[in-house]
């Protein structure tokens, strides 16, 4: 894409946004980056802590003159048209204020309906908030397209990031038998100490300094790995959630419920993430997956990138291209082609530009329910219990989050994050699927969304 032709149009025009949870580690990257685009404009935000927002405000270099805080929608409605309104409650982003929201409360039922809201009034929404798209992503999406507006997930995010690469795979008639994206966090080995890092925590794996090679049976390699790891856990409820998203807007789905998270160097992913007759992993091509990167001190972060691996056709094609460095597997039958950067809202002004001055989604305009992001009680639950949601990764007390095919999923199962902040109504068996007979007190419009989105378009 020619990114100038985002500003092609007439130097008056001036792309403004609403931003929910707009206090939060990605909204300050997007406040951050707006600081340098002076035809994009934050025009309403939105948090419970309004005090604390202005000083994030105040800290990226916003005039104070400009900051106005609003407590009714009269006040909003009385602002100066180049005013940035910063508001506590949802209820008061007035749409004619803005051009697209971007929604980031993390929150599913408050994100739905301020979605709903967007639309319904003609504005194009960027959902950043990937629980509220697990469940009603599809519904938000017809609904966006019944209005004429656009419905996206944010670029710099992971899940538009790979949705991105699997759709340019795609369209240069690659197979895609594997796509997916790197956990939050490498697994740094010195080999030198026999110590991991992870971010800030540092702890012993000596028996790794022997398994930093894939070897020729890969999947002992990676079960040493884990074994190596003692138990440490390397996966992330987040990490389900934003496959969830990429399901739904690619058709790939989750080979086994857990997902295999491997832990592997990045020049391994071509032979990691090959078919299971090939030596990897992979039970049947097209699917989502996430992995752990190991690596040394000196090399390299994936940053939090994404990943396909695609089936190689000419053989001298791939063989000159491995010859320049690309990742491609030792029988030269699949490649790893990869993005290795996750840069959030610094670079989702692409998206707000791309949606308000061309219409266009940065995921599919015909999304499916062909995944369903679900939770399996990782302990006995008694009737009664309220599933608090909660955490940096939005974790379900008690559940662990699961990630099925749509066609392989039993009727009636509930999609985690309507069960999250319900009451179980009976008592729960641990391994056992959470249904959605067994749960009450949900929002009534988020599960109404969720049972649209499962029916065909």
């Amino acid at each position: 894409m020619n990114f100038q032709l985002l500003f092609a149009d007439p130097a008056d025009t001036c792309v403004r946004y609403a931003l929910t949870g707009a206090k939060g580690g990605f909204s300050r990257t997007l406040l951050a980056q707006t600081r340098l685009l002076p035809r994009l404009l934050p025009a309403i935000l939105c948090d419970l802590d309004v005090p604390g927002l202005r000083a994030l405000c105040l800290d990226l270099g916003f005039a104070a003159e400009q900051l106005v805080e609003c407590d009714s929608a009269a006040a909003v409605a009385a602002a100066p048209a180049q005013a940035i309104v910063l508001v506590a409650d949802v209820a008061l982003l007035d749409p004619t204020r803005y051009d697209i929201l971007v929604e980031a409360t993390g929150n599913p039922a408050v994100g739905y309906r301020s979605a709903v809201r967007a639309i319904e009034a003609g504005r194009h929404v960027a959902m950043v908030s990937k629980e509220v798209d697990s469940v009603a992503g599809v519904a938000l999406s017809r609904l966006a397209a019944q209005h004429g507006v656009v419905y996206t997930t944010a670029d710099g995010d992971q899940p538009a990031n790979l949705i991105g690469w699997v759709s340019w795979a795609r369209t240069l008639g690659l197979e895609v038998i594997a796509a997916g994206k790197s956990s939050e966090y490498d697994l740094i080995f010195d080999p030198s100490t026999g110590q991991v890092t992870q971010l800030d925590q540092t702890f012993p794996a000596p028996k790794l300094a022997g398994l930093l090679a894939l070897g020729e049976n890969i999947p002992a390699t990676l079960a040493a790995r884990r074994a190596a790891l003692q138990g440490r856990k390397t996966s992330a409820t987040a990490d389900y959630c934003e496959m969830s998203v990429v399901g739904t807007n690619t058709g790939l789905v989750s080979d086994v419920e857990l997902m295999h998270y491997p832990i592997a160097r990045t020049a391994e992913l071509a032979d990691v993430y090959a078919l299971r007759e090939d030596g990897g992993i992979v039970q049947k091509p097209g699917i989502i997956d996430v992995f752990n990167v190991l690596r040394l001190p000196d090399e390299a972060s994936f940053a939090g990138g994404v990943f396909v691996v695609v089936r190689t056709t000419d053989g001298p094609t791939w063989e000159l291209l491995a010859q320049k460095g690309h990742v491609v597997s030792r029988n030269r039958r699949y490649a790893c082609l990869y993005l290795p950067y996750h840069f959030m809202g610094v670079e989702t002004p692409i998206t707000l530009l791309n949606a308000v001055l061309h219409k266009r989604a940065s995921g599919s305009d015909r999304p499916s329910q062909c995944v369903i992001l679900a939770g399996r009680a990782t302990t006995a639950i008694a009737a009664g219990t309220v599933l608090h949601m909660g955490g940096h990764h939005h974790d379900v007390t008690g559940v662990q989050a699961v990630l099925l095919p749509a066609s392989e999923a039993p009727a009636g199962v509930a999609p985690l994050y309507l069960a999250a902040h319900a009451t179980v109504t009976r008592d729960i068996a641990p391994g056992e699927l959470l249904m959605l007979g067994a749960i009450e007190g949900y929002a009534s419009d988020l599960g109404q969304a969720w049972q649209a989105g499962l029916q065909p378009a």
